[in-house]
Formats: C-alpha cells, sequence, structure tokens
C-alpha cells in the first residue's frame, strides 16, 4: 500500500511539473468557460445602424435619440436620401436602416398614425430579426408612453424589409461560415499534422540537410494541400449553389481570388504550427483548439461580434476567419467588388505575409 501510495504521490510530481499537463487541465477549461460565457449570445449589442430621416421633426428627433440611447444600437451615420442605403450596406458599417417619411409629426396628429420602415441586412438572419424585434419594441413602448395623456391615440406603424436575404434562409449565413471552417481545418491542421510527422519520424532532418533546400521542401509539403482546398472550395461553391440555390451576386473571379488567399494564410498558420510543434497529437490539439473555436466562435460567423466584450472584439481582429466572412458575404450575398473589401483583402495579405516570415525565421533558428 505505501509503494502504490508513493507510486501515486509520483504522477502528481509528474503532472505538476509539466505545464502543457497543467494548461490542458486548468487553463483550457478557463478559456472555454469564458469564451462560451461571453461570445456565445442571442443579445445585440452597439449594432451600428443609419438613419433617413425625411421629416426632421422634434418627434423624429425624440425616438431617435430613444433607439441610440439605448445599449442596443448606435447610430453610425445620418442618410439624406434613399440612393445611400445600399451603399451603405454594401460598406458593412450598418447592420440597419431606419427610415423615417415625411411630414411624420404631422401625419401622426392629423391621421393618427405613421410609418417607421425598419430596413436590415439580412446576410445573418438571426440578428436581422433580432434588430426589427429590438426596434419595434423600442417604438411600441415610445408610442405607449406618448398616448398616456392623448386622445384619440397616435399609431407608429413599424414596416420590415430584409435585404441580400429577405426568406431569412439561414443557409445563406451557414454556407460562407462553413466554406471558411472547411478551408481552414483542411489547409492548416493537414499541413501542421503533415510536417510535424516528418519531425516525428525523424526524417525532416534527412530532407533539411538533401540537396532538396529547405523551403523546397516546405513548398513540397503545402502544394498538394493548395490543390485539395481549392477542389474543397469549389465543390462548397457548387452546393451552394445548385443544391442550397445560393446566389453569387459578386464576381466569380473575385471569389475565386479571395478563397485561394485565405487557402494560403490558412497553409502559412499551419506551417507556423508544425514549428511549435513536436509531435503529431501537438499539432492537433494546436490546430483545433487555436483555430476551430476561435473561427467558430469569434469570426462573426453565428455569434455577432458587436455584441461581444471589447476584449474579445479586439482579439477577432487578427483572426484570418473573420475577415474571410465578411469577404464571402460582400461576394455572394451583396455583390460588392474589390474596391469595398480591399481592407479586408489587404489585412488577409499582411497576416499571410507575417506568418510566412515567421515560419521561415523559426525554421532557420532550428536549421542552426
Amino acid at each position: 500500500m505505501k509503494r502504490f501510495i508513493g507510486f501515486i504521490t509520483k504522477e502528481f510530481y509528474h503532472i505538476f511539473r509539466d505545464t502543457r499537463s497543467l494548461f490542458i487541465l486548468f487553463g483550457m477549461p478557463i478559456a472555454q468557460v469564458m469564451l462560451f460565457g461571453f461570445a456565445i449570445t442571442n443579445e445585440i449589442n452597439n449594432v451600428n445602424i443609419a438613419v433617413l430621416d425625411k421629416s426632421k421633426d422634434a418627434t423624429t428627433q425624440e425616438i431617435i435619440n430613444k433607439i441610440t440611447a439605448s445599449t442596443y444600437f448606435s447610430n453610425k451615420q445620418f442618410i439624406t436620401n434613399e440612393a445611400e442605403i445600399e451603399s451603405a450596406f454594401k460598406k458593412g458599417n450598418i447592420k440597419a436602416v431606419l427610415v423615417f417619411e415625411k411630414d411624420f409629426s404631422e401625419k401622426l396628429i392629423k391621421e393618427n398614425k405613421a410609418t417607421v420602415q425598419i430596413i436590415t441586412d439580412a446576410t445573418d438572419p438571426n440578428t436581422a430579426n433580432t434588430v426589427n424585434n429590438y426596434v419595434s419594441s423600442i417604438l411600441q413602448k415610445y408610442q405607449q408612453e406618448t398616448n398616456k395623456n392623448i386622445k384619440p391615440i397616435y399609431q407608429i406603424v413599424p414596416q420590415s424589409r430584409m435585404i441580400y436575404n429577405p426568406e431569412l434562409k439561414s443557409v445563406f449565413m451557414f454556407v460562407p461560415g462553413v466554406m471558411t471552417i472547411i478551408l481552414m481545418l483542411v489547409s492548416a491542421m493537414m499541413t501542421s499534422i503533415s510536417i510535424t510527422r516528418e519531425k516525428e519520424l525523424g526524417t525532416m532532418e534527412i530532407l533539411l540537410v538533401s540537396p532538396i533546400k529547405p523551403f523546397q521542401v516546405i513548398i513540397g509539403k503545402v502544394v498538394p494541400y493548395i490543390f485539395l482546398s481549392i477542389i474543397n472550395a469549389i465543390v462548397i461553391v457548387l452546393l451552394s449553389i445548385f443544391i442550397f440555390k445560393m446566389p453569387v451576386q459578386g464576381s466569380l473571379f473575385l471569389l475565386a481570388a479571395q478563397s485561394i488567399l485565405f487557402i494560403i494564410n490558412a497553409l502559412s498558420l499551419g506551417i507556423l504550427i508544425s514549428t511549435i510543434s513536436e509531435t503529431q497529437q501537438t499539432a492537433m490539439m494546436v490546430s483545433l483548439m487555436g483555430l476551430m473555436l476561435p473561427v467558430i466562435l469569434l469570426s462573426g460567423f453565428i455569434f455577432p461580434i458587436s455584441s461581444m466584450p471589447v476584449p474579445l472584439q479586439i482579439i477577432s481582429h487578427v483572426i484570418p476567419a473573420k475577415w474571410f466572412i465578411i469577404i464571402l458575404k460582400g461576394i455572394m450575398l451583396k455583390g460588392v467588388g474589390i474596391t469595398i473589401l480591399w481592407k479586408e483583402t489587404l489585412i488577409l495579405v499582411a497576416m499571410t505575409v507575417f506568418f510566412i516570415v515567421l515560419s521561415i525565421k523559426k525554421y532557420k533558428i532550428r536549421l542552426e
């Protein structure tokens, strides 16, 4: 019995001396609880909206102030005419536009009825529905407060209009997200595992001292996954078009170019993971925990980023998947071009270059 207790004590010592084991036991559960607790929410906060106020009277200003005073919305801009609505949505800065009809106050007094149109970006159906419900609720509350001492009562009628996805098909939201997850996992995880396998078996050192140059070895390991990822991307797009009837409003050439850019980005991230992983198991764990969870939770795929705490919003900026999902939705659903998506493209290019340079630097250190 004494030997058995000694053996158990030894195992405790081994665990507490191994920082990786301690991180898996205590660090990962805490990180997951924090991520799931803050990121997974159906509520919305600080959603950017625009206002087209055709009336510009005291009543419309009071309603606008009530809406923007809530924690749910922030007034990003005022629009002067209806022609600006589509361009505002395509830039991706806003999620909804409130349109107050002309002579709003006058119609409330004379006809006891006035209309507010709520136009929402339905590329994310859940957010669009929530925004519509929140605005309608605020309007209803304002109407109840106004009608306390007024007879006949005033009626403010909200009119909803969903653009880019009027039928609110959830598949329009899931296709870009699923495409991003698949390309990230196939490209990054499989590349990192493939290179780490060579290191684990001891054949990487043989390859690096062979007549083939080190960068050729890495490129040779990566090229097959570029073609496999491109095939995956083509299959996903074809399925979305012909099976799920998802439109591609923008340029197919631009869609292909952006997909290849993201694939290269994911591959460079996979190479970077392989530099810090000594075993295939470690590479898989880092890929799954370091890539898959952030892609699902912090990319805006399912949960709106604007509703997350500021620290998580900042972290989301360094996740390539976030920018690729914006690009996919912009091209496929909104039909926008590079003139709108240039910022997201530059960010992906910069991240790709950073991952490649860092990977090269780490491999040089290993070779020395």
